[in-house]
């Protein structure tokens, strides 16, 4: 650890002990890297405030119990460290990931009861899902034919790292000249994208899909703020054909709350500018984390 400011880039607890970001290290032959199998939950510090934490920490720790993870450290030590990771860094605005990795079993063994599972988690500066100009026009997003691993193979509410669905998905839409990629899911119809929930808007309601996705924390919100904002919202099926109907489309997601999407597969959504009801739903959502809802102070852990 070298320099006057060492967690300037961001701070990592792994091995019971705090580290740069850029010397922080998961061993080589961890089934979290070697096999995805890990558990992760990512929460946002705005303006010195954690949102949401008391949930992230509900659905992380229910998580760990459904892939059967055990670690030594409860609830509360899994607070302190989160806290002193944002303390160390002086990040007033923070994205911050707790996560869980198998561990591995005796070299030889592939028996997952003699893992010793383990816990990590890191600060970095608040990451934004894309850049402000493109924020402020809207995103222009490839929707794929690459499915979204089914919910019978892998349970969606289930924050993990099996993206390669996604990563392929993201070089389609590359090569198709877009920004960003929706998968369907079995039956072709809407389902998510990474790191993000998908909501449209048609005729003043709002609509995004009711099954095979994360049950995003963004997602939650959006919700509530319709009923503040007294805003019709439905989980339901969406096709593609009825994406590209849409009057509104947006993107929600701890990487940035709610991000308009102005293009599909290259073609305008609607006018092809960045809605009215996106628009509202958007700023309220920043005015109330400014507030300070949902919000727990990094100086008051307790």
């Amino acid at each position: 650890m070298t320099g006057d400011k060492p967690y300037k880039d961001g701070c990592a607890f792994t091995g019971d002990k705090y580290w740069p970001i850029a010397e922080a290290k998961i061993p080589i032959l961890d089934w979290g890297f070697l096999r995805s199998d890990a558990n992760q939950d990512t929460v946002s510090v705005w303006n010195g405030m954690f949102f949401r934490l008391e949930d992230h920490l509900d659905r992380f720790l229910k998580n760990n119990e459904k892939l059967r993870f055990s670690i030594s450290q409860n609830r509360q030590t899994i607070r302190q460290i989160l806290f002193e990771l944002v303390r160390r860094c002086g990040f007033q605005n923070a994205y911050v990931q707790m996560l869980v990795t198998r561990g591995r079993p005796p070299i030889g063994s592939r028996d997952l009861r003699l893992c010793e599972n383990r816990f990590h988690a890191f600060c970095l500066p608040y990451i934004w899902l894309a850049p402000e100009e493109i924020r402020n026009r809207g995103l222009n997003a490839h929707i794929s034919n690459i499915q979204r691993i089914p919910s019978k193979s892998v349970d969606p509410t289930i924050k993990h790292y099996h993206w390669l669905d996604f990563q392929m998905g993201l070089f389609e839409a590359y090569d198709a000249g877009t920004e960003t990629v929706i998968l369907t899911d079995s039956q072709g119809n809407i389902a998510e994208g990474p790191g993000f929930n998908v909501f449209m808007a048609k005729d003043g309601v709002l609509f995004t899909p009711s099954s095979g996705v994360l049950e995003g924390m963004t997602r939650r919100t959006v919700f509530e703020l319709c009923e503040m904002e007294g805003f019709e919202c439905h989980e339901t099926t969406i096709s593609p054909k009825t994406l590209h109907s849409a009057d509104e489309v947006f993107l929600s997601s701890t990487a940035g709350g709610l991000v308009p999407v102005t293009r599909l597969d290259n073609v305008p959504v609607s006018s092809g500018s960045v809605g009215k009801m996106t628009l509202q739903l958007n700023q309220s959502y920043w005015n109330k984390r400014l507030e300070g809802w949902h919000g727990t102070p990094v100086d008051d852990e307790n």
